[in-house]
């Protein structure tokens, strides 16, 4: 028997049900924000990703699905959305009538990462980007945006953690300084961060190595070292977020592991993974823009972590099974044959509609209607057939209704609905 890959799983259908209800759920609310949808490719050229995540970082050196194509060209499976959004941007000038683009994105990301509990090989993420805004008031409705898309799923304890990496003016002064500060603990950091210190000193405040978090417990904070207009922005971000009501924790240690963030940077993190805390996570990265070929253009954006928020809601007893309206249980070849027809026509109508051609007994066809959740079921026998009619019985309160054949489909709809 062939299995699954290790580290990439299957959505079955009892699970991809909660899927889209959180699709749809983001979707509506990020197109009221004035979002739009962007579809990307799943592969892009390495070189996209090198560029803008950064050759020293963890995913670029070890974790990314990399190969060669026919023409020797490398090619990558997207680690990240990010910088593909990015990438279609430049490409198609999208900045050109409108300056102020708003997009969101929902798919699979690869990373070749150790499987565990929540983080698979093949992931999934639902990501937004805004382009053309400086104001740290797009910072704000962001994170925002967010709070209120986990409140509307019922994710009831979500933190919003709130930093700041400053810029390309100010950073070089705290990375100074944190080398300092970790040049005598370099015995007791991990073997990760003894090569992060040479490549990306940051990345020494996100280990989960416990001396490794130790050895820079006392660490000097970013915010000591914001520039004048870095240290004003950080300042109106916590002020809007004030003004909105929206509680958040300065948390000075949170970083983002790629090259590209600047000034504001957050994660919302909730308790019901254990470990596993962090469920989104964004921040500005007014260069990426620039660094890949484009104008020069500000940008802030955010990732949430799909598989972890299913898991969430699945742990909180959110369930979204199928909607069956009606389930049709024909008895005889004739009237399979008239279910066959009904049924497409009530499905064409809205009815969510099940035919069942097994030829099985009434008892069993009503067992199956009830494993299927079925609201309603419609009984065609030769009798009813007889009498140009069917039977259509509620499950919930076991009343039963001819209806004539003529205008069936419509009439049905209306039993239907006048029940929702």
């Amino acid at each position: 028997m062939i299995q699954l890959i290790r580290g990439f799983k299957d959505i079955l259908p009892e699970e991809a049900a909660l899927w889209q209800a959180v699709e749809r759920t983001a979707a509506h609310l990020f197109e009221n924000f004035g979002f739009s949808e962007i579809r990307v490719p799943i592969m892009e050229r390495t070189e996209l990703f090198a560029r803008s995540i950064g050759e020293g970082t963890d995913i670029v050196e070890k974790e990314m699905y990399t190969f060669s194509d026919r023409k020797g060209e490398l090619i990558t499976l997207r680690p990240e959305a990010t910088a593909c959004v990015a990438r279609s941007y430049i490409q198609h000038k999208l900045y050109a009538a409108e300056p102020v683009r708003k997009f969101y994105t929902i798919g699979p990301m690869f990373r070749r990462e150790r499987p565990q509990k929540g983080r698979y090989r093949q992931f999934y993420q639902i990501n937004a980007e805004v382009f053309g805004v400086a104001s740290p008031l797009m910072d704000v409705q962001l994170i925002h945006m967010l709070t209120t898309l986990l409140g509307r799923l019922s994710v009831d304890d979500a933190r919003v953690h709130l930093n700041s990496l400053g810029c390309p003016d100010c950073r070089p002064r705290f990375k100074a300084a944190l080398l300092e500060h970790t040049a005598g603990v370099t015995d007791k950091l991990c073997a990760d961060c003894k090569r992060r210190r040479e490549v990306n000193p940051l990345r020494l405040l996100d280990c989960k190595v416990p001396d490794c978090r130790l050895a820079v417990a006392d660490a000097p904070s970013m915010e000591d070292f914001l520039c004048e207009d870095c240290s004003s922005h950080f300042e109106s971000v916590k002020q809007g977020l004030d003004g909105l009501g929206i509680p958040y924790i300065i948390d000075n240690r949170l970083v983002r592991g790629l090259d590209y963030y600047t000034r504001t940077t957050f994660e919302i993190q909730t308790s019901s993974l254990g470990a596993q805390s962090a469920v989104a996570g964004g921040g500005r990265y007014d260069g990426l823009v620039s660094a890949l070929g484009g104008p020069e253009t500000p940008a802030i954006g955010f990732a949430i972590g799909f598989d972890r928020l299913v898991e969430i809601l699945a742990l909180a007893g959110e369930v979204y099974g199928r909607n069956l309206d009606l389930f049709i249980a024909p008895l005889g070849a004739k009237a399979q044959e008239s279910a066959l027809i009904h049924a497409g026509a009530l499905s064409c109508v809205g009815v969510s509609t099940e035919a069942d051609f097994s030829g099985k007994s009434l008892k069993s066809l009503m067992k199956r209607a009830d494993r299927l959740g079925a609201r309603f079921v419609m009984i065609i026998g030769d009798a009813e057939l007889e009498e140009a009619c069917v039977v259509v019985r509620n499950m919930q309160t076991k009343e039963q209704v001819k209806v004539a054949l003529e205008g069936l489909a419509e009439k049905v709809k209306e039993i239907v609905s006048s029940e929702q």
